[in-house]
């Protein structure tokens, strides 16, 4: 990894800082695969469900409940245990997370709060370079925590893990097709596959410029860019800092992976223990050779100035340093807490904000699944303690009818 210090390791900051989703490339090809399924439906989405997922003419879109629980049963009973372990610890945090419903007395009446499910999600996914039942796990727990009755799964080419995992989690509606043409189905709609109100789950290029393109029509959680890694913990131990780079930079050639220290020294022993460590992982080595740094910086509030600024997808830190924690998607402390801990099994969400979105969004959670809604309720009495504040904010905005409202039930019309 490329050790970098004073205004060149500045310059590196300024220039993560303005790293983006890069879809702009893709959205012509993503824009025209969106009209073909809206306007074709079924017969679109097999097409380039049979282009590019692998569906054959004898197969449905739709996977049957006998191919679910056969992967179930040909699953190894090693991993059978694993995603029962991960979907407990999964399902747990989802329900330390469920906000409560609340009801608050005020002079004259009463305010609440309801929390609601949404009616229908789709969860994405990947089916690429490697099969993600963890990510399965992920994007349906929260989804049943939260009460959502229609849960629909799509993944292109899914593997027998995969399918093992909606079997565990009792998911029956799983559709083999992905990328730009699963999420305009998933969006609009088809003859098999019915519209849904959010669609969740990171993707490839193509999915995320698809999520961009419907997202007036149907709501999505995020858009999901590559992988992210920040090491800053000068406490900790080099070679296991490295083995966090060296695990989040194998997921895609296009991870960006860093570490911050404020001793050049210690910075040389990062670089060496993720150069040895990466050898023979192609993709892992791709990445960390074009996306991957070692910050020196001048001082502790350098380094974490530099962390918050980073905003990164995954942050590895010292629990001295955690409350100086601002942006985030998911913060891991000290020696024994591996960024592959919260990718699996951990309990808290592997969806995860990138390309700096951590500034104003945590990962996904079960709040994603949920609809607070407010109430307002007031006797005659109760109104009229706020009609004066309310009449006259609405005149002052040229909204008469506003005022009127008010006016005509306090009797003063």
């Amino acid at each position: 990894m490329r050790i970098v210090k004073g205004e060149a390791a500045e310059a590196v900051v300024r220039d993560l800082e303005q790293r983006s989703s890069r879809l702009d490339d893709v959205e012509p090809a993503v824009r025209k695969i969106i009209a073909d399924v809206r306007q074709g439906g079924d017969k679109a989405l097999r097409r380039y469900a049979t282009q590019w997922d692998g569906l054959t003419k004898a197969q449905s879109l739709r996977i049957t409940q006998d191919e679910i629980e056969a992967a179930w049963d040909e699953t190894p009973k090693a991993i059978r245990s694993a995603l029962q372990h991960a979907a407990a610890n999964i399902r747990q945090f989802c329900r330390w997370q469920m906000p409560t419903e609340w009801r608050k007395k005020v002079d004259g009446g009463e305010l609440s709060q309801l929390v609601r499910p949404l009616s229908s999600v789709g969860c994405y996914v990947p089916g690429g370079r490697h099969p993600l039942p963890s990510t399965l796990l992920m994007t349906v727990i929260p989804a049943q925590v939260a009460g959502v009755s229609r849960i629909a799964v799509v993944s292109p080419r899914p593997q027998p893990i995969t399918l093992a995992a909606a079997a565990l989690l009792g998911v029956s509606e799983i559709y083999r097709c992905g990328g730009a043409q699963s999420i305009a189905a998933l969006a609009y709609g088809t003859k098999t596959i019915a519209r849904v109100d959010k669609i969740v789950g990171p993707g490839n290029t193509f999915v995320t410029a698809a999520k961009k393109l419907v997202s007036f029509d149907c709501a999505i959680d995020m858009l999901a860019g590559p992988t992210e890694a920040v090491v800053y913990n000068d406490e900790g131990d080099p070679e296991l800092l490295a083995s966090d780079i060296v695990a989040q930079a194998e997921h895609d050639p296009d991870a960006v992976v860093v570490a911050i220290s404020t001793h050049k020294q210690r910075a040389g022993r990062i670089s060496a223990a993720v150069q040895s460590q990466s050898r023979g992982n192609t993709t892992a080595e791709e990445a960390i050779q074009h996306n991957g740094y070692i910050l020196v910086a001048a001082s502790r509030r350098q380094a974490l100035e530099w962390v918050n600024r980073l905003a990164p997808e995954h942050l590895t830190i010292a629990e001295r340093d955690l409350q100086s924690v601002q942006n985030a998607g998911s913060v891991f402390v000290g020696d024994y807490s591996p960024q592959s801990a919260g990718d699996y099994a951990a309990g808290p969400n592997h969806v995860l904000p990138t390309a700096g979105a951590a500034r104003f969004r945590g990962g996904l959670s079960v709040y994603d699944f949920l609809k607070l809604i407010t109430v307002q309720k007031f006797s005659r009495k109760g109104l009229r303690r706020i009609a004066s504040a309310i009449t006259s904010l609405a005149e002052a905005e040229g909204l008469a009818a506003h005022a009127q409202s008010v006016r005509l039930r306090c009797g003063d019309a």
